[in-house]
């Protein structure tokens, strides 16, 4: 069977995905409390958060017709390498005694400018993979996330023992080594997919063609009511789940809580509870609506893990309440992959996809920032009530504006292939999908 066909390409996107993002899990937890170990404030925290989220928005802006011409497969193992290099140097340049602020905040920053193109590099190449495999797209939507969520889960756990043992500075090293192999298990196993190479056009390469290309992806996503309230809501609920993940709880684990073991805990459960919902959804979830199955879930992994934080003492009421919250969340991402695969034409992925990806996360650099500022001026239980309820206003739309309504609207022959046209009549929604 040759490359082509068979599961292989699949399966390697899979285990690099896993690597990764296990991999960025201990970043996630590693880095807020390197931060806070090492300074004591909130606010530097937030500083450092955005630094590390704001590149992310200008790659994605930029880089969909990027990814095309140099190639998905080639961005991909580029992106893994740059932020290998980027997050070994922190704990290196810490043990020499070398490391100002300053430097921390280039070395995120650089890390998130590179981590977007790869990201989206793996997430166009689903359906050709799904197609490879001999799979239904639905099916592998579910599977990408479910593992998705699984590897979060022990990046999670692994983070908070490893922080507790050894400090957090040997887990950012860890995480460094899991970007170089998720960029070997890239390279050699997507090697020879179509998609996965450069794209070849007859435009010769110059601004304006660059420019031409990266306005298709603009315009498909202007004009799609579905796909523009999906990345008004998201950008919104991943602004609010930055400050969460990056300052509110690290925080409350650190001055509430049983510290950073306790934070890799509640991360874990969440991470594990998401993975169980996404293999629920994959099994069972084509049976039901898909707008009411969205909305309920948003609602449930959204406003009550702020609350329970804020009011409830101890960990096991928020634990339960992370449960709930990562078996709703864990639906949300199949939901949203499978409905922007059925609009979204192929030779436009890496565009709108890249367009979009901007669109969901132009406020999680704020996101982090205010989280900070927040808590330093107000205290953390009144930063935990005001990002929580902006959480739930978000999470309503769904079920206040009419537009919602064309996620039930399934068009006619499945995903969209290359050779259909590049403005389907029934509106999509964009890559990647939310990150609650």
């Amino acid at each position: 069977m040759s490359v082509q066909g068979g599961r292989k390409p699949f399966a390697a996107v899979l285990a690099a995905n896993t690597v990764s993002i296990a991999g960025t899990s201990l970043t996630m937890i590693g880095v807020p409390w390197f931060v806070l170990d090492t300074t004591g404030s909130a606010g530097r925290a937030g500083v450092v958060a955005f630094c590390a989220t704001l590149p992310v928005v200008v790659a994605a802006l930029v880089g969909g017709p990027f990814i095309d011409r140099i190639g998905r497969r080639r961005v991909s193992v580029a992106s893994d390498l740059v932020c290998g290099l980027a997050v070994g140097a922190i704990p290196l340049l810490h043990w020499a005694g070398a490391l100002e602020f300053w430097m921390l905040c280039a070395l995120m920053a650089l890390g998130g400018l590179a981590h977007t193109p790869g990201m989206t590099a793996r997430y166009v190449l689903l359906p050709d993979l799904a197609a490879h495999a001999g799979t239904t797209l639905a099916r592998a939507a579910g599977l990408f996330e479910g593992v998705s969520r699984g590897a979060r889960m022990i990046g999670a756990a692994l983070a908070g023992v490893l922080i507790a043992v050894l400090g957090a500075e040997a887990v950012l090293l860890l995480d460094a080594a899991t970007f170089a192999v998720s960029a070997l298990l890239v390279a050699g196993g997507v090697r020879g997919v179509r998609a996965a190479e450069p794209r070849k056009t007859g435009a010769p390469v110059s601004f304006t063609t660059y420019r031409t290309e990266l306005r298709e992806g603009y315009v498909f996503l202007l004009r799609h009511r579905l796909l523009l309230a999906v990345v008004l809501m998201v950008m919104l609920t991943n602004g609010l789940d930055q400050g969460w993940s990056s300052v509110l709880l690290p925080v409350h684990a650190k001055e509430n809580l049983g510290g950073a073991s306790d934070l890799g805990m509640l991360t874990a459960i969440f991470g594990g509870c998401a993975l169980l919902g996404a293999l629920l959804y994959g099994a069972v979830g084509e049976r039901f609506p898909r707008r009411a199955v969205f909305t309920v879930a948003f609602l449930i992994c959204g406003l009550p893990r702020f609350v329970v934080a804020a009011l409830a003492d101890g960990t096991a009421a928020l634990a339960v309440t992370m449960a709930a919250g990562g078996l709703a969340a864990g639906m949300l991402n199949p939901i949203l992959t499978t409905v922007t695969y059925e609009r979204v034409p192929q030779e436009l992925r890496s565009r709108v996809g890249g367009v979009s990806t901007a669109g969901c996360e132009l406020t999680m650099p704020l996101g982090g920032l205010a989280a900070g500022l927040l808590v330093e001026e107000a205290g953390l239980v009144t930063a935990l009530l005001v990002v929580g309820g902006a959480y739930f206003l978000a999470t309503l739309s769904p079920a206040l504006f009419p537009s919602w309504r064309a996620m039930d609207a399934v068009p006619a022959g499945g995903p969209l292939s290359s050779s259909e046209p590049s403005r389907p009549s029934s509106p999509g929604r964009p890559a990647p999908a939310p990150r609650p």
